[in-house]
């Protein structure tokens, strides 16, 4: 790591796939990069996944450790649906992001402006732009999701996929639940040929569901299915929030990935919008644009205010209505649930599946989802 001061075209603090997917597209601008974090070469270990239609087509398929062509959901019956989904291989994207020729500097951010960031120890990194790409905050305040995983051979998971590709979701209650509990569900996964990860997953909570309870419920439901998990199994353990920082940006600074609100709050995926957004923010930058216009035009903007009240919607539910409403979101089109779960540019689609997933509703969860864009 070099050392003192530090200028560029443009400073990124955070050096995480939001930081690396944008510092990797200026730098295919020939824009120069500095990437400030505390613990640059850090392996990344969270298991990261998209559907494939979201990820960019400079991402080498290489990245991409397996591919559920049909993967199933399970909310009051069974549904599959027709989209691919990808599991990404985490180390393969880190080791490309990184392959460039920015400079990383182990450092740790004090203040930020829209030009300079102070570090803790002093050192000053000046830029034409500085982006802040540190991901979201965990406080009592904002809405988590958490997860409990376990990874297990495939030939071990027979039971538990059914005959499927892969469970999105699986709402059924065999983990020891009643229709009373805060509810989760099973997340499962091929990771490559031989591995599947089988997760217990509290998709959003204020406050979420602890890793504990997530794990006995994990073992409870593999138990249930005849799936005796190794004890020397590796394991997942998930806790992040699905909020970005609520004040707004110190002097300006251009946010980015799930810190900048790229984070679907209903899903809590954000990496493959992080990665499909970096061409628009480094081309902005590279022609002396406003990179903040490039990420928020009004529609952008639009669709995050519906998404918010879309995570208000799921944050009132109902134990008991929880399943209704996948349900209901999954019998929608394959277009509708795209529209929703990825496009963040098109607020009249976005308005279109809410207005349509409330008129399919039962009454009981119409009154719960009226609710919602008055919650805070």
């Amino acid at each position: 790591m070099s050392t003192g001061n530090s200028s560029a075209d443009v400073v990124i603090v955070g050096g995480g796939p939001a930081g690396r997917a944008l510092a990797t597209r200026c730098i295919a601008r020939q824009l120069a990069v500095v990437i400030a974090d505390p613990h640059p070469r850090r392996v990344w270990t969270p298991t990261y996944s998209a559907w494939a239609d979201e990820l960019p087509s400079w991402l080498p398929d290489e990245v991409i450790a397996s591919r559920i062509q049909r993967p199933s959901v399970w909310a009051e019956e069974q549904k599959t649906l027709d989209r691919a989904y990808c599991v990404l291989n985490t180390s393969s994207l880190q080791l490309f992001l990184s392959d460039t020729s920015a400079q990383f500097r182990a450092l740790t951010a004090r203040t930020l402006s829209p030009n300079s960031v102070v570090c803790t120890d002093g050192t000053q990194l000046t830029g034409s732009v500085v982006v802040d790409a540190r991901g979201t905050d965990l406080t009592v305040t904002t809405a988590q999701q958490t997860a409990f995983g376990v990874i297990v051979d495939r030939a071990l998971t027979a039971p538990i996929l059914g005959g499927g590709e892969a469970w999105f979701m699986d709402w059924r209650r065999d983990n020891g639940t009643s229709d009373a509990d805060t509810p989760s569900f099973l997340y499962a996964v091929p990771l490559d040929d031989e591995r599947v990860l089988l997760e217990e997953t509290c998709l959003v909570g204020r406050p979420a569901l602890g890793l504990r309870e997530l794990e006995a419920r994990l073992r409870t439901r593999l138990h249930n299915r005849g799936c005796e998990v190794p004890e020397d199994a590796p394991v997942e353990r998930v806790r992040f929030a699905v909020e970005g920082p609520k004040d707004s940006s110190p002097g300006d600074v251009l946010r980015f990935g799930g810190r900048g609100g790229l984070m679907h709050p209903g899903t809590g995926y954000s990496v493959a919008t992080s990665l499909a957004e970096a061409d628009a923010v480094a081309e902005a930058i590279a022609d002396g644009g406003d990179p903040e216009a490039a990420l928020w035009p009004r529609s952008a903007k639009g669709v995050a205010a519906l998404r918010r009240v879309g995570l208000n919607a799921l944050l009132t539910l109902d134990p008991a209505e929880v399943a209704t409403f996948f349900d209901r979101f999954f019998d929608l089109p394959v277009e509708a649930q795209r529209s929703y779960l990825s496009d963040r540019r098109d607020a009249a689609a976005t308005a279109k599946v809410m207005a349509t997933l409330f008129r399919t509703s039962p009454w009981h969860v119409r009154k719960t989802l009226m609710r919602a864009p008055f919650l805070r």
